[in-house]
């Protein structure tokens, strides 16, 4: 089951889902005030957003891990809006504004666009965030906390940079009792990690090191000095006196700016970038959350806009699913939304009925829990994995991430996005299409595939595969998978067809082009055998058309064949080219496996691919009466009719008796004489590895017998293959790789003995 509310919600995920929204809640607190301070907004507005983004978003979202509140990739737009607009009443104002755009752009699907974000962006998001909190809340572990909690850019609130207050801790401007929560709370976070039994407990880890923080503080505040921790590395929550204090924390947006036009660009610019960050974040998170569950993005768009609304009317910041606490919630082990929506609820009392009580909390023991956090996010596994997958994964990977690190989270998911389009455009310009130099029966071919898009970036690399044709070569250009063709490139194509190449000798084939183009379809050549080919060719040339079919097929070069005109060209007559005797098993299609067409070849199938009268005769028509050029034995690895007569012989077992099956000698008898006896008396000692070479060894002698067999057998293959009309030769298929091994040495004297036996 992917999703828990499609079925009713089951009461055993309520612990999981009620310990995540704690977990969240703890770390979301310091969070929602870190980012109203870094904004130059009121601390109540941060945690407005923090609570609106819980109970509103949660509970219209799709999305089952992800987590919304303020979000510090908004702060510097927050602090100019504010700046431009003159008051934060009237920044309210835009807050709702955008959040009408997003309930717009989810009614219109623009969550979609979620779907062309490149994976390695979203991994560099992940790992960017992991080394942030690492950086960022090294200092809140010892208590160097004149950086708000929350902050995430490079250049932060208190003029220093990530890396420059790094070096302010190390130069030791630490404190002694904050360093000592910090540093225990992140042992017993290892520790809680690592012992099965505390990692599986209902108790998470987290709660556990709040706790320990909370006490600790208590306990150095009775030891004084150096050791007492002060309100300034603690959680700081408003405090009203009453509950009618309490509104008078609540701001709200000045309407008499309903008219103005810097109030609805300001909106634009909120929603557009909190909707491309939501986006962002929630693939992000979706790629954490470990049941692969899909969120809706279109979806959360609405949810995003009506929190937006909500917390514009009552004054909070502007909300978006955030990386921070989606993966804490992830890593808590939730498992439906509801852990979101607690996390709300908790904030709300919180803030309403517990400040005081939550202000006991040192700061230091949050950020251990976020450090932890940054460590799983940043693994040495996930950057091991994306250089293994290559410069085009690594490089929009690492760029990404360092981008984050070194601006701010927006700045860097832009710079991301922009490399990885470069990229996308490089591989385009290099790799408009498939070209591939196809062997027909009438000669080679230049086959080039179109791609599905053709745009005028392809123009160049096109004109460079024209300009390089050789004189009297003959080219097809197929669109038949292609959807859509620049009108540049249609001119491009027309030219060359009807000017350029009959001027330089060479031959355009057309296929696949819709009749909107106004290019007919034309085929200049045979793609399938004909008479007069047949005539022409050698049994040399036969063999090299199957041996580049192959080719084509293992390394996932098919051809792009037009099947239906194929069928109705053959329909009066064939011309196959070979005869191919194969075995009967499944893996191992003939034509599939040699990249050919409809009339090509005339198919044999026997278990075992055996030489019997049945199959020699049909040969023998295909030689004689059809006047194939090439017999092709066709024996594969882990060949079944093999194994059992291996196994057949070294126990010394009847076939009938052991299978049931009356005519399975006739099959057993012609591939006996493959076996070596000396071996067969070692096969139970053998290893699965040392025993499937044994069999596949046999099976290559088997194709040789078979080859030899032909000949032996029949006067008239034989009469012809020693006039030079007619091939017989080999090959052995690999069923894990797809290439085919073809036999076409002598055989030796001691192959050539043991298969005349």
């Amino acid at each position: 089951m992917n999703d828990a509310r499609a079925a009713g919600y089951p009461l055993s995920y309520l612990p999981r889902d009620l310990t995540s929204g704690l977990v969240v809640f703890l770390v979301a607190l310091p969070l929602c005030l870190g980012i109203a301070l870094a904004s130059g907004a009121p601390l109540f507005s941060g945690l407005l957003a923090g609570i609106v983004g819980g109970l509103v978003v949660g509970s219209i979202s799709g999305s089952s891990t992800s987590v919304s509140g303020p979000a510090a990739g908004l702060t510097a737009i927050v602090v100019a809006q504010i700046a431009t607009l003159g008051s934060f009443e009237a920044f309210l104002l835009a807050v709702m504004v955008g959040g009408v755009i997003q309930i717009i752009l989810g009614v219109v699907r623009a969550g979609s666009l979620s779907a062309f974000f490149p994976s390695s962006v979203i991994k560099g998001l992940l790992a960017a965030i992991g080394v942030i909190l690492i950086l960022k809340q090294i200092p809140h572990v010892v208590g160097h906390d004149t950086d708000p909690e929350g902050e995430m850019s490079f250049t932060q609130p208190d003029k220093q940079n990530t890396f420059s207050e790094l070096l302010t801790v190390f130069e030791g401007d630490f404190h002694y009792g904050a360093a000592a929560v910090g540093l225990t709370s992140i042992l017993l976070l290892v520790v809680w990690g690592r012992v099965k039994m505390l990692k599986n407990s209902v108790i998470p880890g987290p709660l556990i090191v709040v706790l320990l923080g909370v006490s600790m503080h208590l306990l150095f505040q009775r030891l004084g000095g150096p050791w007492a921790i002060e309100a300034s590395h603690m959680v700081q929550i408003p405090v009203a006196e009453s509950a009618k204090d309490l509104l008078t924390f609540l701001t709200f947006p000045d309407f008499s700016q309903f008219l103005n036009p810097a109030v609805y660009l300001a909106g634009a610019t909120i929603a557009i970038v909190a909707s491309l960050e939501t986006l962002l974040n929630l693939e992000a998170v979706d790629k954490l959350d470990p049941e692969n569950r899909n969120s809706p993005p279109s979806r959360e768009l609405v949810a995003q806009g009506v929190g937006n609304m909500v917390s514009g009317l009552i004054g909070g910041l502007p909300i978006t699913s955030v990386i921070v606490r989606g993966s804490v919630n992830v890593n808590s082990g939730a498992k439906t939304k509801i852990s979101c929506i607690f996390h709300g609820v908790l904030l709300l009392i919180a803030v309403a009925l517990l400040p005081m009580y939550m202000n006991l909390i040192p700061l230091a023991a949050l950020a251990a829990i976020l450090l932890v956090t940054g460590f799983k996010l940043a693994s040495p596994t996930l950057f091991k994995q994306m250089w293994s997958e290559g410069r085009y994964q690594f490089l929009p990977f690492i760029i990404t991430l360092l981008s984050i690190v070194f601006t701010d989270l927006l700045i860097g998911i832009l710079i991301g996005l922009g490399v990885s389009l470069l990229f996308i455009l490089n591989s385009s310009l290099r790799q408009p299409i498939r070209r591939i130099l196809e062997t027909h029966a009438g000669g080679d071919v230049l086959h080039i595939e179109l791609a599905n898009q053709v745009s005028f970036l392809n123009r160049a690399a096109l004109d460079q595969i024209f300009n390089e044709a050789e004189s009297g070569s003959k080219m097809l250009i197929d669109a038949s998978n292609t959807d859509y063709i620049d009108p540049d490139i249609l001119s491009l194509i027309q030219e060359f067809k009807t000017k350029i190449g009959p001027a330089r000798g060479i031959s355009v084939s057309l296929r696949g082009f819709k009749r909107k183009y106004q290019l007919q379809n034309e085929i200049q050549f045979a793609d399938y055998s004909t008479r007069d080919l047949k005539d022409q060719i050698t049994p040399a040339q036969v063999l090299k058309i199957l041996q580049d079919g192959n080719e084509r097929f293992h390394t996932g070069n098919r051809l792009s064949r037009d099947l239906g005109h194929q069928v109705n060209a053959t329909a009066g007559e064939q011309h196959p080219l070979a005869v191919v005797l194969s075995c009967i098993d499944s893996r191992v299609p003939a034509e599939l496996v040699l990249d050919l067409g409809i009339g090509d070849i005339l198919s044999v199938r026997v278990a075992g691919n055996v030489i019997g009268n049945k199959s020699l005769g049909s040969i023998e028509y295909g030689v004689s009466v059809e006047g194939v050029k090439l017999v092709l034995v066709l024996g594969h690895t882990r060949c079944g009719a093999v194994a059992s007569t291996v196994q057949l012989m070294c126990d010394h077992s009847d076939p009938t008796q052991v299978t049931g099956c009356a005519h399975l000698d006739s099959i057993v008898h012609e591939v006996i004489p493959c076996v070596d006896e000396e071996a067969c008396e070692r096969l139970d000692e053998m290893s699965p590895e040392e025993r499937e070479q044994f069999v596949d060894e046999v099976a290559r002698r088997n194709v040789y017998r078979s080859v030899h067999e032909i000949s032996a057998r029949s006067q008239v293959i034989r009469d012809l293959v020693q006039t030079g009309k007619v091939m017989v030769v080999g090959a052995l298929y690999d069923v894990k790789s797809g290439k085919m091994e073809f036999l076409t040495e002598e055989l030796s004297t001691v192959e050539a003995g043991s298969v005349t036996d």
